[in-house]
């Protein structure tokens, strides 16, 4: 069978690239190296909250192709790489399952064919890396074959906003690769913005997430001050947001997770320092998101004294660790760092989360409480993630002692806001 879209890893970005391109009626092919995976979606199952069992097992009615045969690049007219790229040890972000994914299209590239990086990186990727790799067996970008940046927007849980209506930003290494690029989004995105270039396209994604990185550490470090100061930081940030214009409401909380907003702004300061300045906007606000959490465990273990109580051998239950509401991924939750710095002071911790069954600190598993038990038995709850499942005034008249880190708990004698 010849396929109109291969999409390169099966993630959180690229299951759902190719479910709407299903759904749209294109023939898909999806590659990916974990054989376990790849065989859980044969069978109907997923592994992508924004993507049920149900719509999988419509994808394979719709001759959906889940594989970890690269040969299946042979067939494809267009190829999406949708790997995941982690920061190295030098901050930078890790290109090795963007190399791996580009060395195995360039073995199976035709002529005429559409390639699109839409793995997240740092400005220059694209042109100085993946196109180098592609040409090496003689074909030419932008003579031979289109090559273009697409930086994904998937936002995990979102209920409005999905594949299919948020803007495609695309931007091709020449005009012709663009409007290639465009065209075949155009299939099933509403509305596709065509960047200058590869570059612009990719320090496109950069901005959007450096910009709500920048935002959330101004907060976090008011929250802070505000909390000496006997300011009520929330309700000064929805008074301000009651303005029309000029202002955008963030807010505080125990840090930052997800893949995005802790590690996407790493590769703008990555490329920035490579030219010999640091990018201190980046560097500070990555330092101040970083410390929230050890500020959250400071606040448990200020909120334990007042009461005459040492956080040494407290009880202390962990609400939501997850990064996000009403999802399962724990991608750089802040809870980990809280939970970590918790016990390393001594207390004894217990979670709840709605949407994880187990889970683990460092090697060491937290004992997975019932909401009503965990909440009588301890002596402190912390809301670090205010799912959905949780009902705020339970939680206020159920505590003996709770932190709200995310501003939605009713004021109570018992409860204090981060």
């Amino acid at each position: 069978m010849e396929f109109d879209l291969a999409v390169i890893g099966l993630g959180y970005v690229g299951l759902p690239l190719a479910r709407e391109a299903a759904r749209a009626g294109l023939r898909v092919a999806g590659l990916d190296r974990d054989a376990e995976l790849v065989a859980g979606l044969a069978a109907g199952r997923s592994h992508v909250d924004d993507v049920s069992p149900e719509a999988v097992r419509t994808m394979l009615d719709r001759d959906f192709h889940p594989t970890t045969d690269e040969t299946v690049l042979d067939r494809a007219r267009n190829i999406v790489i949708c790997v995941p790229t982690p920061l190295s040890s030098d901050q930078g972000p890790d290109l090795t399952a963007v190399i791996g994914a580009t060395r195995a299209v360039a073995e199976h590239l035709a002529p005429g064919t559409l390639v699109v990086l839409e793995s997240t990186t740092y400005p220059g990727t694209t042109d100085e890396v993946v196109r180098p790799l592609l040409e090496m067996n003689g074909l030419v970008a932008g003579a031979d074959f289109h090559l273009a940046f697409s930086p994904e927007r998937i936002d995990p849980g979102n209920p409005v906003y999905g594949v299919a209506n948020t803007p495609k930003v695309v931007g091709g290494h020449t005009a012709a690769c663009a409007d290639a690029a465009a065209a075949f989004y155009g299939k099933f995105i509403e509305h596709v913005v065509q960047a200058k270039g590869t570059r612009e396209a990719e320090m496109a994604k950069l901005l959007e997430n450096t910009y709500r990185h920048v935002n959330i550490a101004l907060v976090n470090e008011m929250a802070v001050f505000c909390n000496e100061l006997g300011i009520d930081l929330w309700d000064a940030i929805d008074c301000a947001a009651t303005k029309p214009f000029g202002f955008q409401a963030f807010r505080p909380g125990p840090g930052v997770g997800g893949h995005c907003i802790p590690i996407d702004p790493n590769y703008l300061s990555y490329k920035v320092r490579s030219l010999g300045y640091p990018f201190r906007f980046v560097e500070l606000a990555q330092e101040i998101n970083d410390r929230m959490p050890r500020y959250v465990a400071e606040r448990a273990q200020q909120l334990l004294n007042r009461e005459g109580r040492a956080l040494k051998g407290a009880r202390v239950l962990l609400l939501g660790v997850t990064y996000k509401p009403d999802i399962a991924d724990q991608r750089e939750s802040p809870a980990t760092a809280v939970a970590r710095r918790l016990l390393a002071l001594g207390a004894e911790l217990t979670y709840h989360d709605p949407h994880v069954p187990d889970w683990d600190v460092d090697g060491n598993a937290i004992t997975c409480a019932d909401l009503h038990d965990g909440l009588a038995d301890a002596d402190l709850a912390v809301l670090l993630q205010n799912h959905r499942d949780y009902d705020a005034a339970l939680l206020a008249d159920r505590a003996r002692l709770l932190l709200d880190t995310r501003g939605v708990v009713p004021s109570r004698p018992t409860v204090e806001a981060l």
